[in-house]
């Protein structure tokens, strides 16, 4: 089965941006460079891996001016639990793909693409 995660909080701290998870941990988990798009929740979801199974790591619509940040300025993006943090590798370029698809297409839902238009 898989776990989802979700972020609580978005924190640019010295050029870099912290995704900070209240419950879950991200020991012993690998980037896999993925972005989904969950329009029924308004979030993007990075899929992590173990080995034995995904986590999704929600990123809902409360922490996308942080994401519109650190896209912007290209910089690195981290999801952090209480003890590690963990590099969200290919963060960017998947980021912008997925917005580029959402922009226009209703398949997405109406309101996905209108929050997606206004933050990014």
């Amino acid at each position: 089965m898989k776990q989802k995660l979700t972020v609580e909080k978005a924190e640019i701290k010295q050029n870099e941006l912290f995704l900070g998870l209240v419950d879950g941990s991200v020991s012993g988990m690998k980037a896999t460079e993925q972005i989904l798009a969950d329009s029924d929740n308004l979030s993007f979801i990075y899929i992590l891996d173990n080995n034995e199974e995904y986590t999704y790591i929600s990123l809902p619509d409360s922490v996308w001016p942080e994401l519109k940040k650190a896209y912007d300025g290209n910089l690195p993006v981290y999801v952090t639990d209480q003890s590690e943090r963990l590099l969200l590798k290919g963060f960017h370029e998947e980021l912008g793909d997925l917005i580029e698809n959402i922009r226009g297409n209703s398949n997405y839902g109406e309101e996905m693409v209108a929050k997606v238009e206004s933050i990014f």
